[in-house]
Formats: structure tokens, C-alpha cells, sequence
């Protein structure tokens, strides 16, 4: 069975050495230990945290907001980078399990750990993330005797191999809910997995507009990039792999910048795929956009770039569900995406932006050309597209249903 890291790139030089007999313990708040094993205690497991995409950053979210008076947690991955610093300032426990291929003796003395840490800890609620996690971590859990599982399911299955789809069909029975993070992700698990309808729901991710109005502000990225004020600057947020789509955008830009010479693409995002950079690079110069497009540092706040931005594209060939997409709306930015995943239940045609046919870069082009020209228009659907992520999409629903959710189960569980 394929882990995480037997498709990953070579190790990241930045990634911390970890012994594979301990533990990081985090700064904790100080809680009564009698009291603390009545509440009930949910562990997290994730195959990376080496870089903060969008299911790490709504991962560690959870974390931060989970109600300390409802639910105690922790948090357990495969392999992580340690210099995040949104790990250093994690306020629960993280516990690094090494973990390199599923089926060999590291394997078992792993899994050996894992249990001890469910045993020890009194786990209430196992709740796992991507495959590693699911078709690994799941069966420990159960045969560990925890309560509750809980599986994220946020893709279209773009990572599976036929051995993973095998695996599932096993595993799916031990969760008690599978939480899809669209209705098409969903649809995904009912006719592709085989979910029982009843066991798997639609949780949108959230935005925490308060935290993403104040963090937009930290720096003038116009400023710091040297783009004047009446610049057209376009921009999107993905690490850079196929899916992403993100040589349709350079195509994109390559018919945009025909009419508007002085547009700016603003690509920001970790490279997780060092061909596919390569190759996009090589586009670059083909399409002569060596002024126009600029790949920019991942940045762990995305968010002044947003802001400096007129127009948001999500050009991605698959998607669950996009973290980026909302937190663009959120900025108040309208957005050209194309119709694939869960994106056309974010963005209504003609009210937050556009949606257009995945490889199509000439609609792409023509929608972002409109917004650039009509600039009433693109204001209207910003305005539409933060007022959808209020109502929609806020991290306050997200939690509230999350929480619920546990104590439901736990309850039933109970009973």
C-alpha cells in the first residue's frame, strides 16, 4: 500500500530530524488531569504536515478553536516539518510517527505506538485525514477499541491507486461518519466508495473573516512587489502539481496580456512537483510572460496578496473542495474558476464570478477580461462573493457542526 511518502518528493532539508522513539509535547494549557479524562478526547491523524495546505491549515484550525471545556486534543502524523510555525505555537500534543511504507516491521512497531498513545490518552474520537491515515491509522483505532471514527474525505480520489480503492472498500465499514467537504465529494464516497448515504454528510471548510480582514493588512503587497496602484494584477494560491492547472493559466495570461500588456499574474504556491515547475518555466518563456507572470514564495499569509489582487483564478483540473477560493471571496475579490468539484457550489455563475470548462484557457481569458473592463460589475460580485462566505462558509458554522457532530456520535455510542 502507497503512503504519503513513498510518492513524495525528496526530504525538504528544512524538515526537522525526528526521533522515531518520542513525542514533540507542545505548550499545553494547564487543565486538572482528574477532570481532564472526563472530557472527551479526539486525535487527529494526518499523513504530512510538512507544508500548509489546505487540509493541514483547516486541520490545525480545528485544533486551535476546539472548545477546551468540550473536547480535549491531540494530534498525530507521519511526517512533519517542525519549523512551521504554526506547529511551534500548536498548543496541543503532536505525536511524529515515522512512517514510510505500511506494511513492513517500522510499520508495526508504529502502529505499536499508536495504540499506546489511544490507550493512554483515553481517546474518545479518532478523526483522520487522506489515505495513509484512513486505510492505516482507521483499523488501528478500531482495533484499539476507540469509540468513534470519523474520516475527511476532500478530493475526488486523485491520489488513489487500484490497491487503494481495494483498501476502501474494506475500511469505509469501521467509520462511523465520513465527512465530505462538498456535495460532489460526497456524491464521490456514495457511488464510488460505496458509503451509505446516512454515514456520510457534506462540511464545508470555513473562513474566519475577523482573522482574515486583519492578517490582509500585515503588509502592502502592491508595495512590495513594486506594482503601482492601477496595475491589473491577477492572482491565484496552489502548490505547484498538474492538477493545478496552472499551466491554463499561463495561457490564460498569455491572451489576456494581448490586450492588457501591463497585467500581472501572481502565482503563489510550494512547488510539489519539480517537473512540473520546470515545465511551466519553459512556458513562461515560450509565451514571451517573462513581465507578467511572477511565481512567488509560498507564504504561510497569502492574504495581502489577495487583497492587492482584482481578480482571484482557480484554474485547477480536480477539485474537493477549495480553502483558497473561499478565503479569495472572503477578500472580497470576484473569481474565475473552472467548473469542476465542489467549486460551482462556492461560486454561482454571474453572482460571485464566473465558472468555466476546466482546460478551456480562451473562456478563462475572456471572464477575467470582463471583470478587468467593468470594473461596477467586478465590485458587485466581490461584494456577492464576501457576503456568501459570511453566511456560507464561516469558521464559526464549520466548528459549530464539527463539534456537534462528535457529541452526537459519542452520545449514540453511549446510549
Amino acid at each position: 500500500m502507497r503512503t504519503s511518502s513513498d510518492t513524495a518528493n525528496p526530504p525538504d532539508s528544512r524538515i526537522a530530524p525526528v526521533s522515531p522513539e518520542t513525542d514533540r509535547p507542545k505548550k499545553q494549557l494547564r487543565v486538572d488531569p482528574a477532570s481532564s479524562r472526563a472530557v472527551p478526547h479526539v486525535l487527529f491523524v494526518i499523513d504530512q504536515l510538512c507544508q500548509l495546505g489546505g487540509a493541514e491549515r483547516v486541520l490545525l484550525e480545528i485544533v486551535r478553536r476546539m472548545p477546551r471545556d468540550r473536547f480535549r486534543c491531540s494530534v498525530a502524523t507521519f511526517k512533519s516539518d517542525l519549523q512551521i510555525s504554526a506547529l511551534e505555537t500548536l498548543a496541543v500534543p503532536l505525536h511524529v510517527l515515522p512512517l514510510r511504507k505500511t506494511y513492513d516491521f517500522s510499520a508495526l512497531k508504529m502502529a505499536f505506538r499508536l495504540h499506546k498513545v489511544i490507550r493512554k490518552e483515553n481517546v474518545s474520537v479518532v478523526h483522520t485525514f487522506f489515505e495513509t491515515s484512513d486505510l492505516w491509522a482507521a483499523p488501528i483505532a478500531k482495533l484499539s477499541g476507540v469509540p468513534v471514527i470519523v474520516s475527511s474525505r476532500r478530493d475526488m480520489g486523485i491520489l488513489r491507486t487500484h490497491k487503494h480503492h481495494l483498501a476502501y472498500s474494506w475500511v469505509n465499514p469501521i467509520f462511523h461518519r465520513v465527512l465530505a467537504v462538498s456535495d460532489e465529494v460526497r456524491f464521490y464516497g456514495i457511488s464510488h466508495d460505496r458509503v451509505p448515504p446516512s454515514r456520510i454528510e457534506t462540511l464545508y471548510n470555513g473562513v474566519d473573516l475577523a482573522e482574515l480582514d486583519a492578517k490582509a493588512l500585515e503588509f502592502d503587497a502592491r508595495a512590495l512587489l513594486g506594482l503601482p496602484p492601477q496595475t491589473p494584477v491577477i492572482s491565484t494560491l496552489a502548490n505547484i502539481r498538474k492538477v493545478k492547472g496552472i499551466d491554463v493559466l499561463l495561457r490564460t495570461a498569455s491572451i489576456v496580456c494581448r490586450q492588457v500588456p501591463d497585467a500581472k499574474f501572481l502565482i503563489v504556491g510550494r512547488t510539489l512537483e519539480s517537473k512540473t515547475m520546470a515545465e511551466l518555466e519553459s512556458l513562461v518563456k515560450e509565451l514571451n510572460l517573462g513581465d507578467n507572470v511572477h511565481f512567488l514564495c509560498p507564504r504561510e499569509n497569502p492574504y495581502p496578496v489577495l487583497r492587492a489582487s482584482n481578480v482571484f483564478c482557480l484554474p485547477s483540473r480536480s477539485e474537493g473542495f477549495s480553502n483558497a477560493l473561499i478565503e479569495a471571496m472572503g477578500c472580497g475579490l470576484p473569481v474565475v474558476a473552472t467548473r469542476v468539484g465542489g467549486n460551482p457550489e462556492a461560486v454561482r455563475e454571474g453572482k460571485e464570478g464566473f465558472l468555466v470548462a476546466s482546460e478551456d484557457a480562451e473562456a478563462m481569458a475572456r471572464q477575467i477580461l470582463l471583470l478587468l473592463s467593468q470594473r461596477e460589475m467586478a465590485l458587485r460580485m466581490g461584494r456577492e462573493a464576501r457576503a456568501t462566505v459570511e453566511t456560507r462558509f464561516s469558521m464559526e458554522e464549520m466548528m459549530r457542526r464539527l463539534t456537534s457532530l462528535y457529541s452526537e456520535l459519542l452520545a449514540a455510542r453511549n446510549a
